[in-house]
């Protein structure tokens, strides 16, 4: 009965993972906080998207099914179509207020939502060193583009979170 619906199971994972962020946008909630430039919010975003336990428990679920290469092109193209607009604007905000200083927003903006694919081990194997070594290169090199992430030890306990979590699967 689910396939009189859904043409797939790419198109039953495309729709649970939209309506799962679409009820819970955390951009949305970040959208409202008037009293953050925009590097402020993206910072928070980070934050406020590692706590929604929810999510990263459907996201850690999701991980070795997207050893299918079909599965993991429809979640890339779902991340390219949803996120990387949501990406642009928190940049432009930031770039416009100051608080980034970049002359590659909208490449950025392309490239985050790739770079949680980069850190799953299903489809890059990699230890707990390794996944580590790519966060602090990931966040060196958006420091040195123009857009330092870290900020004392909430991104550290964050990161050391993120991995214990993708390590595990």
């Amino acid at each position: 009965a689910i396939y009189h619906h859904f043409k797939s199971k790419e198109e039953i994972m495309q729709a649970l993972g939209d309506k799962m962020f679409f009820d819970n946008n955390p951009f949305d909630e970040i959208r409202k906080r008037t009293e953050l430039d925009g590097l402020q919010k993206i910072r928070e975003l980070l934050k406020l998207n590692q706590s929604d336990t929810k999510r990263n428990d459907f996201n850690m679920a999701a991980i070795p099914i997207l050893k299918d290469p079909r599965i993991l092109a429809t979640a890339v193209e779902a991340n390219r179509r949803v996120l990387t607009p949501l990406w642009l604007e928190l940049l432009e905000e930031g770039k416009a207020d100051g608080s980034i200083k970049t002359n590659y927003v909208k490449e950025i903006s392309e490239l985050l939502p790739l770079i949680n694919f980069w850190f799953m081990p299903s489809i890059f194997p990699a230890t707990a060193e390794e996944i580590h070594n790519k966060f602090i290169f990931v966040i060196e090199a958006l420091s040195r583009m123009g857009l330092p992430l870290m900020e004392g030890d909430d991104m550290k306990v964050m990161a050391e979170k993120f991995i214990k979590d993708i390590s595990l699967k």
